[in-house]
């Protein structure tokens, strides 16, 4: 069967304005990604793109791609980025591509910013325009903190919890100096004291808004094979969809997310479980989510999710390092695709003075619109 590897990965800076435009963006990301494992331009005949952002046919042309015979977008939010490397894989598989291009571009900060991406994030037209924005319930942040009420209600969650995986997160960002927020250190007080968006939320607890772009190379075999550079195994991946997955609030049950089945489809495939996984990157749109989806993966029990963060086991060096590059709350967000990056470096060994000790397996998440859910498992190659 053909095995399929990351061969190369290739970011720009992340920054509140790029002053570029997202295919530029895009276009640089991919050039650096293609250098990083010494492919040309010639070799893409497959290409995977994020659901906003620029179109493959804009890459196409500017990068003038004459071998692509396979284009594909998955549609799942913020999962996008993850289950569009299951896209690339069936691709390879299938013969359909030997070395497909993924990629997300966006200039979140300066132009895109997310009130002006609510319509893409929000429930089926009916409720949305006929129940929910006219009673006031429009943004993400709004959505998701019915996720955390319920959880604190059941569970007993508590705000100190929720604290823990932004200071962590942040503590990770100053090891980092490619991540926005890199010497901007957060305390326990300075968390507890940010102003309020959307309660249990905090401003501390949510993720940045950011201009940039993020590429991966996904290669068969037997391109792998004629590259000097250590490629990493991309060993499985697997999206998964919640009960009512466009209805939030009638969702049975409330707390389930589709990466409660996809996490369970990938590890079954790549004949793992969480105990093998070394470093996790967790899609931090919320603090909550981090929380939320470790749980739905299986790193610790349902409902205990909050004493897990609390006991200090996702910071470097305790049982399951999440995020050591700082995350969507504190590298940037870059749609979950610079999770992927970071996952790649740290399986061979270039994560610097935030590396995981012999890290060997990376466990990569995406949390998509109102809880798709995606899981890439990847090996360190040999």
């Amino acid at each position: 069967m053909t095995s399929v590897l990351i061969a190369g990965v290739g970011v720009t800076d992340f920054t509140r304005s790029s002053g570029r435009s997202e295919a530029r963006l895009a276009v640089e990301a991919a050039g650096r990604a293609l250098e990083d494992c010494g492919l040309s331009r010639d070799s893409i005949d497959g290409i995977v793109s994020y659901p906003t952002g620029p179109r493959a046919e804009e890459l196409i042309g500017t990068l003038d791609l004459r071998a692509v015979g396979f284009t594909a977008t998955s549609r799942l939010g913020g999962a996008s980025s993850v289950a569009g490397l299951q896209v690339a894989m069936a691709a390879i598989m299938s013969g359909a591509a030997t070395v497909v291009l993924c990629y997300f571009a966006r200039n979140g900060s300066s132009r895109s910013r997310i009130h002006d991406r609510i319509s893409t994030l929000l429930p089926a037209p009916h409720l949305r325009e006929g129940i929910e924005r006219p009673h006031g319930l429009s943004t993400p942040a709004q959505l998701y903190a019915l996720l955390c009420q319920r959880h604190m209600y059941e569970h007993g969650t508590t705000r100190e919890q929720l604290g823990q995986v932004a200071v962590t997160m942040r503590s990770h960002a100053q090891l980092n100096p490619g991540a926005q927020l890199y010497g901007r250190p957060l305390a326990m007080d300075d968390y507890l004291a940010s102003p309020a968006v959307s309660l249990p939320y905090l401003r501390a607890d949510c993720c940045l808004e950011t201009d940039g772009s993020c590429a991966v190379i996904v290669v068969s075999d037997e391109v792998a094979a004629r590259l000097d550079r250590e490629p990493v195994v991309l060993a499985a991946v697997a999206e998964g969809h919640p009960p009512s997955p466009d209805d939030l609030v009638s969702r049975n049950p409330f707390l389930e997310t589709g990466l409660r089945h996809a996490a369970s489809a990938a590890f079954d495939t790549a004949g793992l479980r969480p105990a093998d996984v070394d470093v996790a990157m967790i899609y931090d749109c919320f603090t909550f989510e981090v929380i939320h989806q470790l749980e739905e993966a299986g790193f610790c029990g349902l409902g205990d999710g909050g004493p897990f963060v609390e006991s200090g086991a996702i910071a470097l060096g305790g049982a399951l390092p999440v995020n050591p590059h700082g995350g969507l709350m504190a590298e940037g967000h870059l749609g979950g695709m610079n999770h992927v990056v970071e996952a790649v470096r740290q399986l061979r060994d270039e994560a610097g003075g935030r590396q995981v000790d012999s890290a060997q397996v990376a466990a990569v998440t995406g949390w998509g619109d109102l809880g798709d859910g995606a899981m890439a498992l990847l090996v360190r190659h040999g």
